[in-house]
């Protein structure tokens, strides 16, 4: 079975039901997720050296994206919490940051 079967109607449709489809948005997903605990948001600044205005002002930005990846990508508790809150494989946050820095 094809991963992106056809619909009938001209759309395709994963077979997960609420796949997340490129990096910017998987990205985003995760910073909810990061931004849902307080000492893990601390450590995403810290780490990133971003502020709270700072990270609001660069939402839009691939750089931005890239640095919420590497983030879960350096921490594997965190990669593996992301990936089951958001169930997305683990893969799939190391295919999206391969994807932005394109």
């Amino acid at each position: 079975m094809p991963l992106y079967p056809e619909t009938g109607n001209g759309t395709i449709r994963s077979e997960r039901k609420d796949s997340i489809k490129d990096g910017a948005t998987l990205a985003l997903a995760a910073l909810g997720w990061i931004l849902a605990d307080e000492s893990r948001a601390q450590r995403l600044l810290d780490l990133t050296g971003l502020t709270p205005d700072g990270l609001r002002a660069a939402l839009d930005k691939p750089a931005t994206h890239r640095a919420i990846l590497d983030f879960l990508a350096a921490h594997e508790p965190d990669l593996i919490g992301a990936a089951d809150a958001l169930d997305v494989p683990p893969e799939d946050f190391i295919a999206a940051r391969r994807e932005l820095a394109r």
